[in-house]
């Protein structure tokens, strides 16, 4: 019996669904306006204040006395990569996790950041290495490490707990050769190499933000127009070849457009702690858990790397890179989560 389009059921789902597209807006609407409010403050806000007049005219190319370097050459690079990388770091972030299913399926827990990092690490402590050839070695690792941790992990299909299980071990791996290499680390090559392994904007310049953003412009939208195939794979791989979404082919495409957005982000500014990590589950509670989280997901990302980098410069008596800040909001939730799959009587 077909119901008809009139029906108080037919209504009700009608009304649901209305309702969920207006939040889905509000909420997108409300982190657009905090990530430009944050923009602002970032360009505006320092040892010096620069009036937003000042501010405007240097974005539009003006010679202003003061601000044309301050904020065109120190201000704006950065806020400017924290908003690519903090995209970056989200939209990845809740792709892994809403194709495997599970919250901790994010790239800084499974090992593709550490292979970024160690990689930065040895590049620059032991080869001596640089600027863009430290960035190249970070991206290539990053992106041999996520297809070390697939061809591992497939068996008849990538399954998402084995996945997990065994990015977490390759991730521990790499956590070894990054205390060993920086055991063997001199006074200064110490200091660039814990700019990597931490996550930081200090010094930002645009030949870093160009390639991080060159990656976001292509792969982002590459993410997102798998949207819809990735809402068919959380109810599972056969539901979802089921209802005609080539899975294996889905889960490759993802996973080659996610760590280039990671590989290319960390290569830019480090591993910054736990933004692809929690950019997801925050979406999902303030979104609601229908519906793609992965628009929302990459702006809470913007905005939490931007928050979080204006914190660490000025809230506190001394300056702490952004990772520092974003590792003391991120580790506690870790913890949370984890205890709380435990009491659920859940798994990986």
């Amino acid at each position: 019996m077909t119901v008809a389009p009139t029906s108080p059921t037919a209504q009700r789902v009608a009304r649901s669904r209305a309702q969920r597209a207006a939040r889905r807006r509000l909420v997108i609407g409300i982190l657009l306006a905090l990530i430009v409010v944050g923009f602002a403050v970032t360009l505006m806000v320092g040892q010096t204040f620069y009036p937003p007049v000042d501010v405007i005219r240097v974005i539009a190319g003006e010679e202003v006395p003061g601000a044309a370097f301050t904020v065109g050459r120190l201000r704006l690079p950065r806020a400017v990569l924290a908003i690519v990388g903090g995209s970056s770091f989200g939209l990845a972030g809740v792709a892994f996790q809403t194709m495997l299913r599970n919250p901790l399926a994010s790239p800084d827990i499974i090992g593709i950041s550490a292979g970024s990092s160690a990689a930065a690490a040895f590049a620059i402590i032991m080869l001596g290495l640089s600027g863009p050839a430290v960035s190249l070695f970070a991206i290539v690792a990053g992106l041999g490490v996520a297809l070390l941790v697939y061809l591992l992990a497939y068996k008849g299909g990538a399954a998402g707990t084995r996945l997990i299980l065994i990015g977490i071990g390759i991730a521990a791996m790499l956590d070894s050769v990054i205390n060993y290499v920086l055991s063997r680390a001199g006074q200064w090559d110490l200091q660039e190499a814990l700019r990597w392994l931490t996550g930081s904007l200090n010094g930002t310049t645009w030949a870093q933000v160009l390639p991080a953003a060159v990656a976001l412009v292509i792969l982002g939208p590459l993410l997102l127009s798998r949207s819809r195939y990735l809402g068919s794979m959380q109810l599972g791989d056969d539901t979802a070849a089921a209802l005609g979404v080539r899975v294996e082919r889905t889960r490759l495409i993802v996973i080659v457009a996610a760590v280039g957005l990671i590989a290319f982000a960390t290569a830019a500014a480090g591993p910054i702690a736990f933004v692809a990590f929690l950019s997801g589950p925050i979406a999902a509670r303030i979104v609601g858990p229908r519906g793609s989280l992965l628009l929302p997901a990459a702006l809470i990302g913007a905005a939490l790397v931007l928050v979080a980098d204006f914190c660490g410069q000025y809230a506190f008596g001394t300056r702490f890179p952004v990772g520092v800040v974003t590792g003391v909001l991120g580790a506690p939730y870790l913890i949370y989560l984890i205890v709380r799959t435990n009491r659920a009587g859940g798994s990986l």
